[in-house]
């Protein structure tokens, strides 16, 4: 994998432990729940942590951009999934568009 494909994955991980801190900041009932709410905590440190990997090899407007894209679509598809969440026709038309301009980001 070359440093350029690297960058992208680590920005696209980014992206997914955003994702997982979304989960746990829901589950977590407006930090009612410390675990969780601290569980939450730790997912995003350790995403921009990632993301600082991510912009040694790729500009940061990318590298955040892919990692923003990559956390509102798998949100939006984890909210459907784990807590019955329910996006109208033209959330869809929206969350093809940003999948889409993550792709066209890819090296």
């Amino acid at each position: 994998m070359s440093i350029s494909g690297l960058s992208f994955a680590l920005a696209v991980a980014a992206g997914i432990l955003d994702v997982a801190a979304n989960l746990a900041s829901t589950k977590s009932n407006g930090f009612a729940r410390r675990g969780w709410g601290a569980l939450s905590i730790l997912l995003v440190l350790a995403a921009f942590g990632l993301l600082a990997e991510a912009v040694k090899g790729m500009e940061l407007a990318i590298a955040y951009a892919v990692l923003g894209g990559t956390g509102i679509f798998g949100t939006a598809i984890s909210g459907r999934i784990f807590f019955g969440q329910k996006l109208k026709p033209v959330g869809w038309l929206g969350l093809s568009l940003i999948f889409g301009a993550v792709l066209c980001m890819s090296p």
